[in-house]
């Protein structure tokens, strides 16, 4: 697999977690009225600036 695909993939991939994770907490939010604990929430901002590192150095 080339360079690039191989980093087309990871991205894929953080996106898909990322959304994962970003629904769980919605619905949270929105239907048992549940706020996020800070640290989740920080743990998916790394994550979102991992990805964005990940799509800059192409």
């Amino acid at each position: 697999m080339t360079d690039i695909k191989q980093k087309k993939e990871k991205v894929k991939m953080h996106l898909k977690d990322l959304r994962q994770n970003l629904k769980k907490m919605h619905l949270e939010v929105t239907e048992e009225l549940i706020l996020p604990k800070p640290d989740d929430v920080k743990k998916l901002m790394r994550e979102m600036d991992k990805l964005f590192k990940l799509i800059e150095s192409k």
